[in-house]
């Protein structure tokens, strides 16, 4: 019965993968920027569910034909390879009857997205700014081991080290879908470099991730866009003091859920190059409107979805990091390992893997297959 249920939400599966293969060859969608990426990204999906499909009806009729060959068939040999036939195709049932079941589940939208990452210095003063450092590290560290490019937009440094706030770009395959479940606060509990007594402290920086918007996601005026230029301060040489090639933007906003106008106010001094910096800064206020104007999409999500792991919320906590233990502590699916040094030296996908196994339980059991 199960398998016949299976087979009955495949129907059409195979059908659709062929129109929309057809459709992407189409001049006039091609065209149209918006549809012909919803139709590549559909045809993605379906390309994997298709293929899984195929394996599926496969298997199946390995179980049946064996199934045929034992009951009428006397020659041992037959009944052998038959018999073998059987129970292979029987023990690789299942493990491909959970992969069509979360192939079938609808994929967030934003998952394949790269992703804007903010880390936040919060109660602790200039701890929380050196845990802050410590967090980028991290993600850098985890990053580079992905093979996904991470470049630093903009950051505030912390007065003994790390950074009160910081800011990148991280781009790569399937970088917001796996980044996601770092939203949240980032609680760690070490002894301070500046406390002489010993005594552990508490304190905490907030992650943000985001996903980046492309320019069909948003429509902004350039037109209206206001640019100032400045030379940029700090390390880099003569160039980074004498040439104008900071840039900041201004930006009158009306935010659709509130009507309510804004100005946005971004800076970028990332690179030497202006017409660079004056990109990246696009970018940034691209993905600002955007995460502003699908607020009510996540709050959407959170709301239907209490319990799930990677509901973005930026005010719970997440993580906690014990340093005199060596331990770190995931309070949404209560992982606990004892390997700090190397999760703060990027190690950290065994957690997300958790994570993942976690939401993907949910969505099977809110679409109850």
């Amino acid at each position: 019965m199960a398998e016949n249920t299976l087979l009955s939400r495949l129907d059409g599966i195979e059908a659709r993968y062929e129109e929309v293969s057809t459709l992407i060859t189409d001049p006039e969608v091609i065209s149209d920027m918006k549809r012909y990426v919803r139709l590549t990204k559909e045809y993605k999906d379906l390309e994997r569910l298709t293929g899984a499909t195929r394996r599926y009806r496969n298997l199946l009729g390995n179980i049946d034909e064996a199934r045929l060959i034992l009951d009428s068939e006397n020659d041992p040999d037959m009944r052998s390879m038959a018999k073998e036939q059987l129970d292979e195709a029987t023990a690789a049932l299942p493990a491909l009857e959970e992969e069509i079941k979360l192939l079938l589940i609808p994929a967030d939208p934003e998952d394949g997205k790269n992703a804007i990452v903010e880390i936040r210095g919060g109660t602790g003063g200039d701890e929380a700014a050196l845990f802050a450092g410590d967090l980028f590290k991290m993600y850098s560290k985890y990053c580079e081991s992905k093979g996904w490019t991470l470049s630093v937009t903009s950051f505030n440094e912390g007065t003994a080290g790390g950074y009160k706030e910081i800011v990148f770009a991280v781009s790569g395959d399937n970088v917001y879908g796996t980044m996601k479940y770092e939203s949240g606060v980032h609680r760690v509990q070490r002894v301070p470099a500046t406390e002489t007594q010993g005594r552990v402290h508490t304190s905490a920086a907030t992650v943000a991730v985001l996903p980046e918007a492309e320019e069909f996601d948003v429509e902004i005026n350039e037109g209206e866009i206001k640019w100032d230029t400045f030379r940029s301060g700090g390390a880099g040489g003569q160039n980074v003091n004498k040439v104008e090639s900071g840039v900041r933007l201004r930006y009158m906003w009306r935010n659709p859920n509130t009507g309510v106008s804004e100005e946005i106010l971004i800076e970028c001094t990332e690179t030497r190059d202006q017409p660079k910096n004056k990109e990246r800064a696009l970018s940034r206020l691209r993905t600002f409107i955007y995460d502003k104007e699908h607020q009510k999409y996540l709050d959407d999500i959170a709301s239907r979805r209490k319990t799930m792991v990677s509901t973005g919320d930026r005010s719970a906590k997440i993580r906690t990091y014990n340093y005199p233990q060596g331990r770190i502590t995931d309070h949404r699916i209560n992982y606990t390992i004892y390997n700090l040094p190397a999760f703060m030296n990027g190690d950290i996908q065994d957690c997300i893997d958790h994570l993942i196994i976690a939401e993907n339980a949910e969505k099977l059991k809110e679409s109850e297959l």
